[in-house]
């Protein structure tokens, strides 16, 4: 059975809103986009729990996003691996077939086929991104594991991974380290 594991650049007061660019999610008047460059975060993704993934999972605008910039990288070791990874990707709007190979649109009850694709595959299915997917997910407690790389920055403004009102949830820390940039690479799971 597989694990859903996330993903995501943090700030110190939770924002994950727009970390690659400044132009990457202005919604709600944004204007900090682009914060996680500066302090760059290189971390082995295998201390992650990165290692074991099988397929990725986005909600429309992060699939899109990717879409736009990946498959375009041809000097990037990371391309090659994307474009040859199966994705899913949760949309009310987009119709198949989606433009990026080895992408299956996920129509209907997310979380009930998110639940469907856990229980069929062997490794890991990652959401990177994909705030609003992620937070749905997380009321039905579907998320086994944060891989949290929290950036030494408060923004005070921005979408937060775990949002006001949004379901109470006990976590325990698997791992950490510091990059010389003062990241925080720090993997959790659901406290049983």
């Amino acid at each position: 059975m597989g694990k859903l594991v996330v993903l995501m650049h943090l700030t110190l007061d939770g924002v994950m809103q727009a970390p690659g660019r400044p132009d990457e999610d202005p919604r709600d008047g944004f204007t900090h986009g682009g914060w996680a460059a500066p302090r760059g975060a290189t971390i082995d993704m295998a201390s992650l729990g990165m290692g074991e993934t099988e397929a990725l999972l986005f909600g429309r605008r992060t699939y899109e996003d990717f879409y736009a910039f990946w498959p375009h990288q041809a000097d990037n070791p990371y391309t090659g691996m994307l474009n040859a990874m199966q994705k899913y990707v949760a949309s009310t709007t987009l119709r198949e077939p989606l433009p990026w190979q080895h992408s299956t649109l996920i129509s209907g009850d997310v979380a009930e086929a998110v639940a469907g694709l856990k229980a069929q595959l062997a490794g890991n299915l990652l959401i990177m991104g994909s705030g609003v997917l992620l937070q749905s997910l997380m009321r039905h407690n579907l998320v086994d594991r944060y891989a949290l790389l929290i950036h030494p920055l408060v923004l005070g403004a921005g979408r937060r991974l775990f949002e006001t009102g949004g379901p109470p949830a006990e976590l325990q820390l698997i791992g950490a380290t510091t990059t010389a940039s003062g990241v925080i690479a720090a993997t959790y799971e659901p406290a049983m």
